[in-house]
């Protein structure tokens, strides 16, 4: 099985999978330290040669020499990812195993990475730091290391989706303070308190987190912020969203937010409902000093189902200002606006040709599928504009935006 150790030693998975699709062994001991493959795969923080594994029979919970199990290694190193995974595995785990589990979750939880780090190694030198993305979800964390050891700063992730998965309700308070430890939206623990609070959908959540928005602390109210957001997009799996039309209700704190990241949450939180306080709340950040918030000011207005009937012309100037505006990203969400804009005034297809001329390659995309889906024949002209495209990114949709505008043109021609 030499070839099996080797090809999880490299991290190919494709060839993992291939050798244990030929029967190569899932629990292969390691001929250097004895332990299974597993092992090798936790260490490395390799979730896809781990999954691999796991989907070919590797047993998670084998106990090993030291008293541990692989499962219980994915903790200590606090990799999320690779403890998750190791979950799903066929056998659900028995009640000791998920006592254990959570208990060694809690004590690492608890302990902090650079101190159980320190612990384990016995070592009081520096600690190399390091920043690792997640690049499916987008996600981070901190890699830690000293000496010959690594960990993440993911324990507290792990405890809290634990937790959520063996229907443990931990305190609202307690979440908060697991998240405000790694203050940052996209950092693993903060998004996985986001997510866990999000899902429970009840009214005591939301009024726990609408309170917190009024903390002194910007942290506590950032975290308010994206909790409400969270909970307006409810349990997806479940399809629940009982809040979905509740933004009216942030309008106040909106109105006083001085910080422009809360503020920003709390207007993406606010797009989701549809009444004249929240498009005057955005109207009033029209000409905000940060980008975000005016990004977020054409998704504030009202608009019917038809994208014309209730738009009123000092919005329709408004997004009209943005489209022109000196960053991208205020410019590609006023495109997005005025393509999916229904009335018939001139100046919004002269805006969305002004925008196939913009410098940023998305933005001439947008431009050119807006006039096509309003049938504005400059959209065929205005194609050419856009350039080669990357060959390494994913086929965007709204190129075949032009064509569908033509084969509309000829259906209604030969009718």
């Amino acid at each position: 099985m030499r070839e099996l150790i080797a090809a999880v030693r490299r991290g190919d998975a494709d060839e993992v999978r291939a050798l244990l699709e030929s029967g190569a062994d899932p629990d292969t001991l390691d001929g250097t330290d004895g332990l299974p493959v597993l092992c090798l795969a936790v260490a490395a923080y390799d979730k896809p040669v781990a999954e691999a594994l796991i989907e070919a029979g590797a047993a998670p919970l084998r106990r090993l020499p030291d008293g541990s199990t692989p499962l219980l290694r994915a903790v200590d190193a606090g990799s999320y990812a690779l403890t998750n995974a190791l979950l799903r595995h066929r056998v659900p785990l028995s009640l000791p195993d998920r006592e254990e589990l959570l208990a060694r979750a809690r004590t690492r939880s608890e302990a902090g990475a650079e101190a159980e780090l320190r612990r384990r190694t016995g070592l009081t030198g520096p600690v190399e730091r390091v920043r690792v993305v997640d690049e499916e979800v987008g996600w981070w964390c901190e890699q830690l290391t000293l000496g010959e050891l690594t960990v993440r700063d993911e324990h507290r992730a792990i405890l809290t989706s634990m937790e959520a998965r063996y229907g443990i309700r931990t305190p609202f308070d307690e979440l908060v303070e697991r998240a405000l430890a790694h203050p940052d939206r996209d950092h693993v623990v903060w998004s996985d308190v986001v997510f866990t609070l999000g899902r429970r959908v009840d009214e005591e959540t939301w009024q726990w987190s609408r309170d917190l928005l009024n903390h002194p602390g910007r942290l506590y109210r950032l975290l308010a912020a994206d909790l409400l957001l969270s909970l307006i997009f409810g349990d997806i799996a479940k399809g629940d969203a009982p809040f979905w039309d509740r933004g009216r209700e942030f309008v106040p704190w909106a109105e006083q937010e001085q910080d422009p990241e809360v503020l920003a949450v709390l207007l993406h939180a606010m797009t989701h409902d549809s009444a004249p306080e929240i498009e005057a709340v955005g109207l009033a950040y029209l000409a905000h000093p940060d980008p975000a918030v005016r990004a977020l000011v054409p998704e504030t207005l009202e608009q019917s189902e038809d994208g014309r009937s209730l738009v009123r012309p000092e919005s329709l100037t408004a997004v009209l200002t943005l489209a022109r505006d000196e960053d991208p990203g205020v410019r590609e969400a006023a495109c997005r606006w005025l393509g999916h804009y229904r009335g018939s005034e001139p100046e919004v297809g002269d805006a969305l040709v002004a925008l196939t001329r913009d410098e940023r390659q998305p933005i001439r995309i947008c431009a050119v599928s807006g006039l096509a889906y309003r049938d504005d024949p400059r959209c065929v002209e205005a194609e050419h504009r856009i350039g080669p495209l990357d060959p390494e990114l994913p086929f965007d949709e709204r190129l075949m935006d032009v064509w569908r505008y033509q084969r509309r043109r000829e259906d209604a021609e030969g009718s």
